[in-house]
């Protein structure tokens, strides 16, 4: 026998399948979350009022006049050149906003483009030693022990400071900018013959560069196999702090431990990086032409390798090609760009840390009176944020920013304002010079273009329509007559969108 197909759109219950319960959703239609639960009456107010109130505040929000053109004609019926001065003001504030926009888009360019920079950071390693058996001045030559009753110990001080760059410090006005056209440009005039301010880069300390240091010791030097290990963390700290911990902003780290013979040490910083660099596979990094990159770097230099060897397919932009180095990458004959993100993971590793070998020196020839123990000095590269870029951020965190931006929105809602109240004068000097003019034509025109209106928002428009508005009904003024009944108010209120003035 043959059976029925079955329709595969809709999915075929089991028999054997739990039975539902009576709170199981029936019928056809998507369903998002779960059943709203039985409200209250006071809750169903609540909500009602709340949804009343957002109406009221998009209905105020759309009734806000946003237009700062002056309507045409307007000058025809004022003394004076007040309208002509008032649109070159308008053509200036055009300027300067396009100027202030193009000045602060090429700001965030170069911020973009120059996110970090390197420099040189010195860290100088020196230890100290206490209590050591030649530092004791009491020995008796002729006792038999010898023992001084010291614990013999030494301190190891790492001190780093970024050396300063004098060439790192840039001006707020570009001298590059000053040979330029400026073609009449308004803020570029009105900083002529100011003073340049040189914006400096901030306070760099030893701990924002690391986010951990370890020492390891030479274990066949240490005495009974004794565990001597040097760890530091750096606490969690917000990303816009202004006040850090001491424990995340210093400039030395001190540990001291007991020991009376020389010994070797690693210093090992990890790097605390923001966005983090990774050690690049060789397949990745034949690719990219580089060793240590950052995620969105390696992303980025694919997608250029991709576009460069035009593999880059026609229909479906975001598919390519692999060649055989893609292949090793992506395990496959053809890629998409979506999933790079993971598939880079495996070839990406962090960066090992800063290793910096120091030898701890306790013996008298190298402590000996009368000059300072050298320290072993070390330069380490390290990123660090673009000056612009600290600028602009405290630029825009400002509250004398946000103020004046709060201050020009509500001058220019005050000026719209004001061209809505000229435009209303405007249609009114035309009502009444028109009808002063011919009246009986006037009034009948008018008259018969109300109905139209009033035909259409009531429905009952045909085609034409308004011509017959010579009845005394359509005439006739007052709370009697049609334009004051109800029924026109709300449905004008619900065309125009505003609440029945009262």
């Amino acid at each position: 026998m043959q059976q029925q197909p079955q329709y595969r759109g809709y999915p075929q219950r089991s028999p054997h399948a739990a039975p539902q319960s009576n709170n199981a959703r029936r019928g056809i239609g998507p369903m998002v979350g779960q059943h709203p639960q039985n409200m209250t009456q006071s809750q169903m107010q609540a909500q009602q009022n709340a949804l009343v109130a957002a109406t009221t505040r998009a209905k105020m929000r759309s009734a806000k006049p946003t237009d700062m053109n002056m309507a045409e004609g307007v000058e025809d019926c004022i003394i004076g050149d007040g309208v002509q001065r008032y649109r070159d003001l308008r053509d200036l504030e055009r300027r300067l906003d396009s100027t202030m926009m193009r000045k602060r888009l090429d700001l965030q360019d170069s911020v973009n483009r120059n996110v970090k920079r390197y420099r040189t950071m010195r860290i100088w390693i020196t230890n100290t030693a206490e209590d050591q058996p030649w530092q004791a001045d009491t020995l008796d030559v002729d006792a038999f022990d010898f023992s001084t009753n010291m614990d013999p110990s030494y301190r190891v001080k790492i001190v780093g400071k970024l050396l300063d760059e004098d060439e790192e410090d840039i001006s707020s006005d570009d001298s590059d900018d000053e040979d330029d056209d400026h073609n009449g440009d308004a803020m570029d005039e009105d900083a002529k013959g100011k003073k340049k301010t040189t914006i400096k880069p901030p306070n760099y300390k030893l701990s924002n560069f690391f986010k951990a240091m370890t020492v390891e010791f030479d274990r066949n030097r240490m005495k009974d196999g004794s565990d001597q290990s040097v760890e530091w963390k750096k606490p969690a700290v917000p990303a816009n702090a202004q006040d850090l911990p001491n424990a995340a902003d210093f400039d030395q780290l001190e540990f001291k431990r007991g020991g009376d013979e020389n010994i070797n040490i690693t210093i090992n910083l990890t790097r605390d990086e923001t966005p983090e660099r990774f050690e690049l596979s060789p397949v990745l990094a034949d690719i990219l032409d580089t060793k240590v990159a950052t995620r969105a770097e390696a992303v980025m230099g694919i997608w250029e390798y991709i576009k460069a060897e035009g593999l880059q397919e026609d229909d479906e932009k975001r598919a390519f090609e692999c060649d055989e180095r893609l292949r090793q990458i992506v395990h496959s004959e053809r890629g998409f760009i979506p999933r790079l993100q993971d598939q880079i993971t495996h070839h990406m590793t962090p960066l090992p840390p800063v290793e910096l070998p120091y030898t701890i020196r306790v013996d008298k020839e190298f402590h000996a009176a009368g000059h300072e123990p050298q320290p072993t000095i070390y330069d380490v590269q390290v990123q660090v944020d673009d000056p612009l870029r600290a600028a602009l951020m405290s630029y825009l965190t400002n509250e004398s920013y946000t103020q004046n931006l709060l201050e020009i929105a509500r001058q220019n809602e005050h000026g719209a304002l004001l061209i809505q109240t000229i435009g209303n004068s405007k249609s009114k000097q035309a009502f009444f010079d028109a009808l002063s003019k011919n009246p009986t034509e006037f009034i009948a025109k008018w008259i018969s273009s109300q109905k139209r209106d009033l035909e259409v928002i009531a429905g009952e428009a045909t085609r034409g329509g308004g011509e017959d508005a010579t009845g005394d009904e359509w005439r006739r003024g007052g709370k009697e007559g049609i334009w004051g009944s109800d029924n026109v108010k709300e449905s004008v209120n619900l065309m125009v969108g505003q609440k029945p003035r009262v």
